[in-house]
């Protein structure tokens, strides 16, 4: 079955978002604790490309299926898991990058470098980090991971938020700039 990219988000309502968003059906990472470890010899650079044993996977499809089965631990340390084994993946900066926001109503919606769709609020906190003048912004995507936000996308945000630098989304306020 091919795949179909996600619409983009500029013509869509957050009804059509939010059940994009719910739609994608993700394996139960969380769930599985495998008892065989070893080492992907897979990265994720700062810019959100995958490299594997030193080249870089040019499939989309591919980058997606192993960022379907990424989690963070509490250790900070970054695995892809499967129900039979987990393979350690070095992650430079976050595992994701988000490249396009609107806002719809109340919420604000990301669009990442996976193609998928992430609802800002509660579950999915915006988190400024770095210094005031150079703020680094990141989106709490799913089982530890984030996403950071690419320049223009964080541009777009700032077009978007309160005087003092705020955004709210789903009832949720968020600085733009670190405290």
């Amino acid at each position: 079955m091919p795949y179909e990219p996600s619409p983009d988000l500029a013509g869509l309502s957050l009804t059509e978002i939010a059940a994009l968003s719910a739609a994608r059906k993700l394996p139960p990472v969380e769930d599985w604790h495998p008892k065989v470890s070893g080492d992907s010899w897979m990265t994720i650079k700062a810019d959100g490309r995958w490299f594997h044993d030193g080249g870089e996977i040019r499939r989309p499809a591919m980058v997606r299926a192993f960022a379907s089965l990424l989690r963070r631990e509490d250790d900070g340390s970054y695995w892809l898991v499967t129900p039979h084994e987990r393979q350690v993946i070095v992650v430079e900066d976050a595992a994701f990058i988000a490249t396009d926001v609107v806002r719809r109503d109340n919420a604000l919606a990301f669009r990442l470098n996976t193609d998928e769709i992430v609802l800002a609020g509660p579950d999915h906190r915006l988190m400024a980090r770095g210094e005031a003048e150079t703020p680094a912004l990141y989106l709490a995507v799913r089982r530890g991971c984030e996403a950071r936000l690419n320049r223009s996308t964080w541009l777009q945000l700032v077009d978007l938020a309160d005087d003092d630098l705020t955004v709210t989304s789903l009832g949720e306020y968020f600085a733009l700039v670190p405290a």
